[in-house]
């Protein structure tokens, strides 16, 4: 039986889900596959003409975001790196708006637009202002980059469990729900371009998380629970919002995926630490990471590639046979990959009943409804 979505708005969040939740071994099985570190090349994910394509990619100042930028930016694409003042261990978006012109130029793309435009993924009012300049613009938008995330909570693990000034978990806010935020507010833009597609950084940690929306917003988890169960429902909103867009002729030509990056040595292992004995502890955590990370790990070009695949290749783009746009032989969104491969995503996204929860907590938090956000979807 087939249950229309007004009968999915009225399952209780904690109703039992109608399949079994794989176990923990499963879990650790397809984990450990995330630390793939097969070296790839540029025939893996060669360069595409972008000319005359914009692209705004959040988080592009540092680490895989700053190495897809300049990908793009050898594309021939104009881009805008979305991105906040950063603290002074991070690249400044000014230097590296330099980096990508420099990298336009040596493609003989000199004629790229490359802008840094201010967005705080912990202020939900900069992304309603960053979407509100671009909206202004009137301006198609043909690639969006929900890149920018954060590895744990500034409080650590000293069960200070820090907000956003929006009332949010850091780790909730900036990994997952300013993404869904800025996605929405942008849907018009996305929906002017011939084959948009949206590219969400996710992680295999999804195999890890707990879908317990009782605690959806993170704020009873520990640890790397913050990270893990936002990365799980992150995945499964998009999933989501893929069959959502497929009813909508209007949004139908819009190709979202999720994609994780590989163990990757980048900043994001720098998270604090908090104080006291658990602040020790975790402070002898991020030191093995980081330890580990330089040891073992691949680099953040290596990582880009998740970015820059998703976001060119045909295997991840649009399937004309069920978009309505795009080359034979893509394969349309609602997928997850692991690097540039495709993978098994978690049962969750295969099941209507639990990616509508998540859907309709995401609703309540940002007041999506409300705003008027979801008016084209049933």
């Amino acid at each position: 039986m087939v249950l229309s979505n007004k009968e999915f708005a009225e399952i209780p969040y904690d109703a039992p889900l109608s399949f079994q939740e794989p176990g923990i071994l499963w879990r650790h099985y397809k984990g450990h596959q995330g630390t793939n570190s097969k070296k790839l090349t540029r025939d893996d994910v060669p360069f595409k003409d972008l000319t005359g394509k914009w692209i705004i990619i959040s988080g592009s100042n540092n680490g895989i975001g700053r190495e897809a930028a300049l990908f793009f930016a050898q594309c021939g694409a104009n881009l805008i790196l979305a991105c906040r003042n950063p603290p002074p261990h991070e690249k400044h978006p000014y230097t590296v708006v330099e980096e990508c012109k420099a990298a336009a130029r040596s493609a003989s793309n000199e004629k790229s637009i490359i802008e840094w435009w201010d967005i705080d993924m912990t202020k939900l009012s900069t992304v309603d202002a960053f979407a509100k300049r671009w909206l202004d613009t009137g301006r198609p938008l043909d690639i969006l980059c929900n890149n920018a995330g954060m590895g744990g909570n500034p409080g650590g693990l000293s069960g200070n469990i820090m907000k956003t000034e929006d009332g949010f978990e850091f780790v909730h806010q900036v990994n997952f729900t300013s993404h869904v935020l800025l996605t929405m507010r942008l849907l018009p833009a996305l929906a002017k371009a011939p084959e948009p597609r949206i590219v969400c950084t996710t992680s295999c940690m999804t195999y890890y998380g707990k879908f317990n929306l009782a605690n959806f917003d993170g704020t009873g988890c520990k640890g790397v629970e913050f990270y893990n169960n936002n990365k799980l429902y992150f995945q499964m909103w998009l999933t989501e919002l893929h069959h959502r867009m497929m009813r909508n002729d209007k949004y139908k030509h819009i190709t979202i995926n999720g994609v994780h990056p590989g163990y990757v040595n980048s900043g994001i292992w720098r998270f604090e630490t908090g104080k006291g004995f658990l602040g020790l502890i975790a402070s002898l955590v991020r030191f093995f990471l980081q330890w580990l990370a330089a040891l073992v790990a691949i680099s953040t070009e290596q990582g880009s590639y998740c970015i820059t695949n998703a976001a060119t290749s045909l295997d991840a783009g649009p399937d004309p046979a069920i978009q309505g746009v795009g080359s034979k032989g893509g394969k349309g969104g609602g997928r997850y990959f692991n690097r540039i491969w495709e993978w098994d995503n978690m049962p969750h996204n295969q099941d209507p009943d639990a990616r509508s929860r998540v859907w309709r907590k995401v609703d309540e938090e940002l007041k999506l409804t409300q705003k008027g956000l979801l008016s084209w979807t049933d």
